[in-house]
């Protein structure tokens, strides 16, 4: 049995960690609020520009000619993987680097056999998971978290866009956590490159293609504009749902140490209580028998 002053220290060992998983849960909570209320916002705006280009497309032959809609055999691949750039928030980072391993394993082996998968890390975790590996880590952005803002998210999806273009890449994907509820995140594995037709997208344009519209400026135009506008929402719209998931599972794991903290004081002082019985008793009996053998 372990003697007082060990219980004790360990008693206020836990009782610390618990008062700080408290602490990290509510500042998670304040976060959260935040992070939430900007992927609810950006939700519609990006759903509306997927919308929107469906429409103006028409019968497709002008996306059809972007660049960023060229289909090439697969031979260099490039995998955008969000994580955070803290731990304590769960499996939150580790789901994210798995569900990217497992998605290469299976579908591009064999580029990874000949070093042509390479990552590209927003968020500190997921590169360095990644280095471990083995794999080459395009590092440039991965200190995105720290002043998260669609002008850093630009410059990321911009320099895949333009790598795309300039043949680097044939398939661009990104892998990152879907924010759903506190509790839980849904991986999404989502190709960015080369644009391929959705089914929302494609009846948009079926039924886009029945209307005579006129363009102002040249339907070139628009499209031209429209798509890396839409492109660098859909990374950033990731980056956002990336975000709020880690809040999220932040403060559900601080949440449940929290509650294991108060699990193990309960323990903890009921073995404190025994012990310390146990001790009065032993010198109530010390004593006692001291006193009889006096008497004798």
């Amino acid at each position: 049995m372990p003697s007082l002053k060990e219980v004790r220290s360990r008693i206020g060992s836990v009782n610390s960690t618990q008062q700080i998983t408290k602490a990290m849960k509510m500042v998670a909570a304040a976060k959260l609020r935040r992070a939430q209320d900007n992927i609810m916002q950006m939700r519609p705006y990006a759903q509306k520009l997927g919308e929107m280009l469906g429409t103006v497309s028409g019968g497709g032959d002008v996306v059809a000619e972007s660049p960023y809609k060229a289909i090439r055999p697969v031979e260099r691949v490039l995998v955008i993987v969000v994580t955070s750039d803290r731990g304590l928030c769960g499996a939150f980072n580790a789901n994210a680097v798995k569900a990217a391993l497992v998605r290469i394993n299976e579908q591009y082996a064999a580029q990874q056999s000949r070093g042509n998968v390479e990552i590209m890390a927003i968020g500190k975790k997921g590169g360095e998971a990644f280095a471990r590996r083995g794999f080459k880590v395009n590092t440039r952005y991965v200190d995105s978290f720290l002043n998260l803002s669609f002008a850093n998210v630009r410059a990321a999806a911009e320099d895949a866009m333009a790598s795309f273009v300039a043949g680097q890449y044939d398939v661009i994907e990104v892998v990152y956590n879907e924010f759903k509820n506190v509790a839980t995140q849904i991986i999404r594995t989502q190709q960015l490159l080369p644009i391929v037709s959705t089914p929302s997208s494609s009846t948009t344009t079926t039924a886009a293609a029945s209307v005579n519209y006129t363009f102002e400026p040249s339907e070139e135009e628009i499209i031209a504009e429209l798509i890396p506008k839409s492109l660098k929402i859909q990374l950033y719209k990731a980056v956002l749902e990336s975000n709020a998931s880690e809040h999220g599972a932040r403060m559900t794991a601080m949440d449940k140490a929290t509650e294991n903290a108060g699990e193990l004081l309960k323990e903890l002082r009921l073995v404190y209580n025994r012990t310390r019985q146990a001790a009065i008793t032993k010198e109530i009996l010390e004593i006692v028998g001291g006193a009889e053998a006096l008497a004798n």
